[in-house]
């Protein structure tokens, strides 16, 4: 199951030490709900390897501004604690593999 970041926890499951990927979302961004059945496979494929999870920017806010979100969806990739990656817009679940085995291996 996905992970739910939250102003509450993202900068502690960043700072794990897995690789993290975080989904930017909101529920009135029609790209953005057809992601979230790729990103829920993917945290389920990779289970303990890696913290993959939804990040409400509607909700929250913290990194929505650290990271300078300015459009939906876009998905951040940390590495040990560090944003190596990201990507804006809808993206193929192969895609997002591709990324997250480069952050697991």
């Amino acid at each position: 199951m996905a992970t739910q970041f939250t102003d509450q926890n993202v900068k502690e499951l960043i700072a794990s030490g897995k690789p993290v990927v975080i989904d930017c979302w909101a529920t009135w961004c029609g790209p953005c709900v057809r992601m979230s059945p790729i990103i829920d496979e993917l945290a389920e494929q990779f289970g303990d390897k890696a913290v993959i999870g939804k990040y409400n920017i509607d909700e929250q806010s913290d990194l929505t501004a650290e990271h300078r979100i300015m459009s939906i969806p876009t998905i951040l990739f940390f590495k040990e604690g560090k944003l190596v990656d990201r990507l804006a817009g809808s993206q193929p679940k192969s895609t997002l593999e591709d990324k997250i085995n480069a952050l697991i291996g």
